[in-house]
């Protein structure tokens, strides 16, 4: 099994990003990236795996376990939080790009089904 920062490269290339657009996309340094990368940090904290969750198209949750940090509390994301970034992810997913585009501000019981929906429909667990 590959260590944290050869993941955390897969999924930047799996993306085709380089360095330079991850910094530009997220906020995070591209020093910091590069040593997670190589091994010479350890994973990041939830507020950078937050922040770059969307950029390398993989749901928060995989990245916080694969962090290591969903043994213990995850400070900083209430149920609310997890049911808006899961649903940022599905919208994002331009397998789902296709259709009536949603207008106006949904309430959290929309999205939670709309994300319930794509859980079934695509075998992704994007909640807890």
């Amino acid at each position: 099994m590959e260590n944290f920062g050869q993941y955390f490269k897969r999924l930047r290339e799996e993306q085709r990003l380089s360095l330079r657009e991850t910094q530009a996309r997220s906020g995070v340094s591209i020093s910091y990236i590069a040593q997670i990368e190589r091994g010479l940090r350890p994973p990041p904290g939830v507020d950078v795996l937050k922040r770059l969750a969307p950029v390398y198209n993989v749901p928060l949750l995989d990245l916080l376990k694969a962090a290591g940090h969903m043994d213990e509390a995850v400070p900083g994301i209430t149920e609310d939080e997890e049911v808006d970034m899961a649903f940022r992810f599905v919208m994002d997913d331009p397998r789902y790009k296709s259709g009536t585009r949603l207008q106006g501000e949904l309430s959290l019981e929309v999205k939670r089904f709309i994300v319930e929906m794509y859980e079934k429909a695509t075998g992704k667990k994007l909640l807890t």
